[in-house]
């Protein structure tokens, strides 16, 4: 089944917060740049390419000195707000190195509720891969709530790229995290946990394997990536999650290796 991956043709690309920043809260140059060139590289393949991107409060609390993640919402979302800038401002030079056209698109949970404005985001990606452009998406953290009646959240961006591989019929959605893949156990506290290499259903019994949150810099974890995993079924696509340390990873992810965790129906 793994030797299909190299087939398909428009592929989400999610990065975590984790792969984009040092556990001391530095940025991961090294690591965008590699993400680049590989992104860069599937284009030129003539895959289609739409990357999700997490990391804007991170990189915004490096800007600005920031040792914790602050507990506010205005003040989260104004550390967004200069994360973003300064993130997009980091891709926009490395993909250049490659010659590769970027764009930003953020969004949030009611742009894709409503019908017509679903309709116009639709209309935007497919327009933007035509150009063989790729989407830079990210939620627009400096306006998105989630409380009372206005539920402008996605959640987190585990959430947002499998959406976006909804809106956008891609074939398969490549999440990159911390981890090397989905675990029976957590293989940081128990040495017999064991990687599932395929999974064709998501069951209640591996729901309640799934921890908590993530890094200190980002909010998903493995229950949102199951989450995530169980949209992608649905739909009838594929997603692997892996350990995004080395973005060259995708590579080897749709030449076939047998990496990280794959989610896809019988």
């Amino acid at each position: 089944m793994r030797e299909k991956l190299k087939d398909a043709k428009r592929i989400v690309i999610k990065i975590g917060t984790s792969s984009l920043l040092y556990p001391n809260g530095n940025i991961n140059l090294a690591g965008i740049d590699e993400l680049a060139f590989v992104l860069t590289d599937l284009r030129n393949r003539g895959k289609e390419v739409l990357l999700v991107s997490s990391g804007a409060i991170g990189i915004g609390m490096n800007k600005l000195g920031y040792r914790n993640r602050p507990a506010s919402i205005p003040e989260q979302q104004a550390i967004s707000a200069v994360g973003q800038a300064q993130m997009m401002a980091i891709y926009n030079q490395r993909f250049a190195t490659y010659s590769q056209q970027t764009a930003q698109v953020l969004l949030t949970r009611d742009v894709t509720d409503f019908p017509e404005s679903r309709t116009n985001v639709m209309n935007t990606l497919e327009q933007l891969l035509r150009m063989n452009i790729i989407p830079i998406i990210n939620e627009n953290d400096t306006v998105a709530v989630d409380e009372l009646d206005h539920f402008t959240k996605f959640g987190d961006n585990d959430q947002l790229s499998a959406i976006v591989l909804q809106l956008t019929n891609a074939d398969l959605l490549v999440m990159l995290s911390d981890i090397n893949g989905f675990y029976s156990d957590n293989p940081s506290t128990n040495k017999n946990a064991r990687l599932y290499s395929r999974v064709t259903e998501l069951t209640d019994d591996l729901f309640s394997r799934a921890g908590g949150k993530g890094s200190q810099f980002g909010t998903g974890g493995m229950y949102s990536k199951l989450k995530a995993a169980q949209r992608v079924l649905d739909h009838n696509s594929g997603m692997v999650l892996a350990n995004g340390k080395r973005p060259k990873v995708i590579l080897d992810i749709l030449d076939g290796k047998d990496i990280g965790t794959f989610f896809k129906g019988e």
